[in-house]
């Protein structure tokens, strides 16, 4: 071991006695993350219903606008970022996160209690999309405090596997939302559930926020920070405190990491829904129970990826996602309207599924997601300073997010509409959607290779060396 790391390893060592565990940071944060995805995919998981409830018009205009408000909260996620990444850095990554949570708990719990537009009109909409950007608000801050927390707790060689468990709770998130909302809708059926039942998912939020700010209140801050604090090398202004050549890893990091990592991980999860339900026309529970087991089988393959990017870094293996979504998503996605047959009996369609090839296609499509989404923390955490770092990950992580994956499910429904309206029957219009995803994810790859850097070497505790 180099005299530096030594020194490096010391210093560490020294400030995380009298820390939280490891395993309880990991904990902790993750339960709370988890539920902040929780509430804020619920909406996505419920658009078709919502657009009923909220939106005027016919149900294609409903939907688009519904999509619209899904979007809103994605819009405000850089905000949020900037914002509570500032607070972050300026008192504490512990006490965002408690405030972040507190924040997303009571606006999807506020989603439960709102009147409809048969009710109050249009005040109805303006409510709901009031909601969401306080939620996207809530989620910005809330994503980099958690990854920074818990990689400022890991060890340098592994990192990339303990982020990892963070990034994992954005799909265990969906996959909570996705059977709540499955055993709510088949317990209460279908008609009461259009009514009111949708509100039970939304309000059953305040619960598990109790449960996870539990947790999160028992954590002790970051003891990187609080050794920044004392030593008195914490930043006095985040924002403005980040350097030309920070603002330019910040691009870098956004279009050769965030863009394309945001754009497969919404195509991969949300968008698969959207072509399930509403392009080949399966209903709900099929499509939830599909996408649910595919979401428990290809979970997995993120901590495995995360442990490998420890080994061979976080570049290749997010770049591998990227080129792998480019050239896959157009076969794969004739391979799934493939595994979906319709017959016509006394005049009515029906749809038979060859479900297990379905699942086993909806779990190859989250490998890519998997390979861009494990290393995001880590390669993040490890491109900025600690004292501008949860501001400066923040910022790019959910403009890519927020801007190129929020947009998927919305562009890509409008990008097949607007197809299928310039060339009627054309049998290639429902897959036109793809386009989005695939341009994004091949201009990342491209960016990502010439400029991102390799971070998997650097040891964030080498700026307390003497």
């Amino acid at each position: 071991m180099s005299t530096n790391s030594a020194t490096s390893s010391a210093i560490r060592t020294e400030a995380l006695q009298g820390a939280s565990s490891l395993t309880h940071v990991i904990l902790a944060s993750s339960a709370g993350t988890l539920i902040e995805w929780y509430d804020f995919y619920l909406y996505a998981i419920l658009t078709v219903v919502l657009s009923g409830q909220f939106f005027p018009g016919n149900l294609a205009t409903g939907f688009l606008y519904s999509l619209g408000a899904l979007w809103a909260g994605f819009a405000v996620r850089p905000f949020g970022a900037a914002f509570f990444g500032h607070i972050g850095d300026l008192i504490g990554r512990r006490y965002t996160f408690i405030v972040t949570l507190s924040i997303m708990g009571l606006s999807t719990f506020g989603i439960g209690l709102l009147p409809t537009y048969q009710k109050v009109g249009v005040l109805a909409p303006i409510l709901l999309v009031a909601l969401r950007c306080l939620q996207g608000l809530a989620l910005g801050g809330e994503y980099g405090g958690s990854a920074t927390f818990v990689a400022e707790h890991a060890p340098d060689h592994q990192r990339g596997l303990y982020t990892s468990f963070i990034q994992t709770t954005a799909t265990l998130g969906l996959f909570a939302a996705l059977i709540i909302v499955l055993i709510v809708r088949v317990q209460f059926g279908d008609a009461a559930f259009q009514a009111w039942g949708w509100r039970i998912p939304f309000l059953l939020s305040l619960v598990l926020v109790a449960i996870s700010l539990w947790l999160r209140i028992k954590l002790k801050e970051s003891p990187l920070f609080s050794k920044l604090k004392r030593e008195g090398k914490s930043s006095s202004s985040p924002i403005t405190q980040i350097s030309g050549r920070n603002w330019r890893l910040i691009a870098v990091a956004l279009f050769g990491a965030t863009a394309g990592q945001g754009a497969i991980w919404y195509t991969g999860q949300f968008y698969a829904l959207v072509f399930l339900t509403k392009t080949l026309g399966i209903n709900y529970k099929d499509a939830y129970i599909m996408i649910a087991i595919a979401l428990v089988l290809g979970t997995p393959f993120c901590v495995l990826f995360g442990w490998l990017s420890d080994k061979v870094g976080r570049k290749p293996i997010l770049l591998s996602g990227c080129a792998l979504a480019a050239v896959s998503y157009w076969p794969l996605y004739h391979a799934i309207a493939g595994a979906v047959t319709k017959t016509i009996v006394d005049g009515h369609t029906i749809l038979t599924i060859n479900e297990p090839l379905m699942v086993f296609l909806l779990v190859l499509q989250i490998i890519p997601v998997a390979l861009v989404y494990a290393p995001i923390a880590a390669l993040l955490v490890e491109l900025f300073p600690a004292r501008i770092r949860y501001t400066s990950m923040s910022i790019p992580y959910h403009l890519g997010n927020g801007e190129f994956g929020g947009l998927t499910p919305l562009m890509a429904t409008w990008i097949a509409a607007w197809w299928l309206t310039h060339h009627p029957g054309d049998v290639n219009a429902k897959y036109m959607g793809l386009v989005w995803p695939i341009a994004i994810a091949t201009m990342t790859f491209f960016v990502g290779f010439i400029f991102l850097p390799e971070t998997k070497n650097r040891r964030i505790w080498d700026e307390f060396e003497p």
